[in-house]
């Protein structure tokens, strides 16, 4: 009876060294999960307030022979009406002296007002040409708001906030709905911008599926950087000309 429980606990032990071993390979192949550079040649990053100038350096030049490891990058910026990444502008910077393409990332409130928020982004965001267009991060619902928030005020604060950046960029805004948000609104799909999408490992499908940027692997770990970032796949270069 006792050797049956020994060679029983054996069995459990190798079991869960299996299970753990399992495991930490899933893990490990997801956090370092890229799309193929031959169906997706244009690969980038978003990196947020985790980050600074040296993680744009490491993604300008960190490849072999000092070779960017990608080709563009997007950096948060802001987030409603008081959040600010108070690295944005050595990111900016560093990010120009490498030549590499950068572009700032709102991420919007619809517990707040518009002209709040777009202050906030213009106070951080320069009016540059050479910038790409700016995003709009869409995760938060109105519902959840101290004060819920009907699906018509936000969607109107939404636009307001919308014409305000683009006023200043020059430039139509991308927009980055979670599938929550495009649920709740609908709005990516009727907005008639560049949509900014988000899936793991699959393309995503939500919003019509019609993206120019899509985020491939949202906690991509690289040997070069300390913090995982978003990688980001660019179809087609977003946002046309304000007139």
């Amino acid at each position: 009876m006792a050797k049956g429980k020994r060679i029983w606990r054996a069995g459990a032990i190798v079991l869960a060294g299996a299970l753990l071993t399992g495991a930490g390979s899933a893990w490990w192949h997801a956090a370092h999960w890229e799309p193929a550079d031959g169906s997706y040649p244009v690969q980038g990053a978003w990196v947020d307030e985790r980050h600074d100038a040296r993680a744009v350096l490491a993604l300008a030049e960190g490849g072999e022979g000092g070779t960017p490891l990608v080709r563009f990058v997007y950096a948060t910026a802001s987030s409603g009406a008081s959040g600010r990444n108070d690295r944005f502008a050595e990111e900016r910077e560093r990010a120009g002296r490498s030549g590499l393409p950068f572009g700032a990332v709102h991420v919007f409130d619809p517990c707040v007002p518009a002209d709040r928020q777009s202050a906030n982004f213009v106070t951080l965001v320069p009016r540059d040409r050479t910038l790409l267009p700016p995003a709009v991060q869409l995760n938060a619902l109105g519902e959840d708001c101290p004060r819920p928030v009907r699906a018509a005020e936000v969607e109107s604060e939404l636009v307001t906030f919308l014409n305000q950046i683009e006023a200043h960029a020059g430039r139509r805004a991308v927009l980055a709905p979670s599938e929550a948000f495009e649920a709740a609104y609908g709005f990516g799909a009727r907005s008639k911008r560049a949509l900014w999408l988000g899936q793991d490992r699959e393309e995503p499908a939500y919003a019509g599926g019609d993206w120019a940027i899509w985020t491939a692997n949202s906690a991509l770990r690289l040997d070069q950087l300390e913090e995982p970032v978003g990688w980001l796949v660019m179809r087609r270069e977003p946002g046309g000309e304000t007139g």
